[in-house]
């Protein structure tokens, strides 16, 4: 399971009451573990984190580390030692013996195999499918690995040792020891005069050889009765290695075949990690061309200082090439800020500035930098790029814009997750009105529920009434007419939304879409200023907003920071001008007047005199 790199949530101090919590389940779990040793694992005084991880293969797991040292991991809610914990207490789990050679498959991922494992003149531990249990090496009772039995000890014995014995989770070497102080087995040797396979042995390198030769001696004596001649051949090829190969070959060959499969994965997961580096790579390249496409013919010296946000929205994109799509989140700057920075210190092309707090601006640009002035515009944007520049008197010419498209758009809730199961909807669905009322209608329809006597009510059954009525209407309400029907629906599932920028992939969000505020404040002397807020929500660039208002009433106009909100600005024009701004988001812009709100308090004529 940590043969891998994992990823890490979140690493949180543990509570008082949740260390409490876990020293019980670690009872429950291990009865054999002492109180003493449960104190010296889990100590009352001593910092002890909770790490939320995920493992290469999606598995959501928890550690609780001490001193930096995993001691044991929750998987589905099943606390598993670490060989961190095990070294401490190495009595802890019914233990299987294996040859020293049988670790490096065991930390790749493998399982341990039932040819590998060393039985002891007592037998195999007592233990059933799926207990949790540990492997040791011959000669050390220092645990290596930890996993579970994928058979009883009858089992193993009836199926002449051969199969898997042990499925494993973690090994000494793996990553997961890794995230620890990456220390090593300690010394912990077995009592004198143990018996390996019913013969007794001590502690000795020369025995220690003798028993490998023996055990070699009775896999091949197995085989020649088993194998045919070309086996047989193989077997002469064995006979060639040291005595520790042989056995390690005879004790690991169901591990190879069974980490095929994992190679196989491994590479199809290394192969996708290359293809996202690709993309990387291709997207940044995206992102310099549409960069320095911009600032050579999107930007002029009068512009600036330019809003960051306003530099990436209005010219950046319209200089991406038909047919792709610029998105930097899947580049490796993964956000604006970081890209500019990198443009400025490692390019010196542009000085990014925080004029005010919290939203950024291009103050400068280098004309003459080399990069910038001997790069070539691409021919399929050349020639959208030209009718930029033929702004008649104006060279600031904004590019054309296009309204989006909204569309709302409903969630299922969990309350109302049995009214769509026949649909197979589950809950976070999301659905449009119509897909609603459909699927409504046809559970109304599929169940008999429209009166016999009035068909513009629907009979209530046990599904609508805890779906759709509230709990003192349970025993009043019998039926509905249709519309109320749907509404009580719509009413009880979230609002989300649809918006769809041309040349953009759809964006959906929870919530109503904020509409375009216009509003007017008083500052000193009772001067009234129009404030228009949310215009980036529809793809407007407030700048140039600010300079089509100020075109049209003669007044000043600037920009200013939304307090609380990052990148976010609003257009400040003089005087109570919200007749003109509404005429200009509605008749230019085409916004549609529901999502612009602060119209009904634009100034009414008065009488002429």
């Amino acid at each position: 399971m940590f043969a891998r790199q994992f990823r890490v949530k979140s690493n949180t101090a543990i509570k008082g009451s949740d260390r409490r919590k876990l020293k019980a389940d670690l009872s429950a779990a291990f009865p054999s573990l002492l109180a003493d040793h449960l104190s010296e694992l889990i100590p009352n005084k001593e910092d002890l984190n909770v790490v939320k991880i995920y493992a290469h293969k999606g598995d959501s797991v928890t550690l609780y580390v001490l001193h930096k040292n995993p001691l044991f991991f929750e998987l589905e809610k099943r606390l598993y030692p670490t060989v961190y914990a095990l070294w401490r207490c190495p009595a802890l789990l019914p233990a299987f013996r294996t040859w020293p050679p049988v670790l490096q498959k065991l930390t790749g991922g493998a399982d341990l195999m039932l040819p590998g494992v060393v039985v002891p003149s007592s037998g195999l531990p007592d233990v059933n499918p799926g207990d949790c249990c540990s492997v040791t090496l011959v000669n050390s009772r220092a645990p290596v690995a930890v996993g579970t039995a994928a058979l009883s000890s009858g089992e193993m014995l009836s199926s002449g040792m051969k199969g898997r014995g042990v499925c494993v989770l973690h090994a000494y070497m793996d990553h997961l020891w890794a995230f620890g102080d990456k220390s090593g087995p300690p010394s912990l040797p077995e009592a004198e005069g143990q018996e390996v396979n019913g013969e007794e042995y001590e502690v000795d390198d020369t025995e220690e050889e003798e028993e490998e030769e023996e055990k070699c001696e009775e896999v091949e004596e197995e085989e020649e009765e088993e194998k045919c001649e070309e086996q047989q051949q193989q077997q002469q090829q064995q006979q060639q290695q040291t005595p520790g190969e042989q056995v390690t070959d005879q004790a690991c060959s169901g591990v190879e075949e069974l980490s095929l499969a994992e190679q196989e994965e491994e590479r199809a997961n290394e192969e996708e990690e290359a293809n996202q580096d690709d993309l990387k790579e291709i997207m940044d390249a995206l992102l310099l061309q549409c960069f320095l496409h911009a600032l050579k013919k999107k930007v002029k010296k009068s512009e600036l200082p330019l809003l960051t946000s306003t530099f990436l929205r209005i010219h950046m994109f319209s200089c991406c090439p038909s047919g792709k799509q610029l998105d930097i989140k899947k580049s490796s700057y993964k956000k604006l800020s970081r890209f500019l920075q990198a443009m400025q210190k490692q390019h010196n092309v542009v000085r990014v500035k925080e004029l005010t707090k919290g939203v950024e601006s291009i103050v400068e640009v280098d004309w003459k930098n080399p990069e910038l002035r001997y790069f070539k515009v691409p021919e399929e944007t050349a020639d959208e790029a030209s009718p930029v520049q033929d702004g008649g008197d104006r060279g600031d010419a904004e590019p054309p814009y296009h309204p989006p498209e909204i569309t709302a758009l409903y969630s299922v809730s969990a309350r109302l997750e049995p009214l769509f199961l026949d649909a197979k909807k589950r809950r976070g669905s999301i659905l449009q009105p119509a897909e609603v009322r459909h699927i409504v209608t046809e559970y109304v329809k599929n169940n008999e529920l429209v009166d016999e006597n009035n068909k513009n009510y629907v009979t209530i059954d046990p599904t609508l009434c805890d779906c759709l009525l509230e709990k003192h209407e349970y025993q009043e309400v019998e039926s509905l007419k249709w519309d109320d029907l749907f509404s009580r629906a719509l009413g009880r599932m979230q609002e989300c939304y649809e918006v769809v920028f041309p040349g953009h992939a759809p964006v959906r969000k929870k919530g109503h879409i904020e509409p375009i505020d216009i509003s007017v404040a008083s500052r000193g002397s009772n001067k009234k200023v129009t404030l228009i807020k949310n215009l980036d929500v529809y793809g407007l660039d407030p700048a140039a907003v600010a300079a089509a208002l100020q075109r049209r009433v003669q007044a000043s106009s600037n920009l200013q920071p939304i307090p609380g909100s990052k990148d976010k600005v609003l257009v400040q024009v003089q005087g109570n001008q919200i007749h003109q701004a509404g005429n200009l988001l509605i008749d230019h812009y085409q916004i549609p007047r529901k999502y612009i709100q602060g119209l009904d308090k634009a100034p009414k004529a008065g009488k002429k005199k």
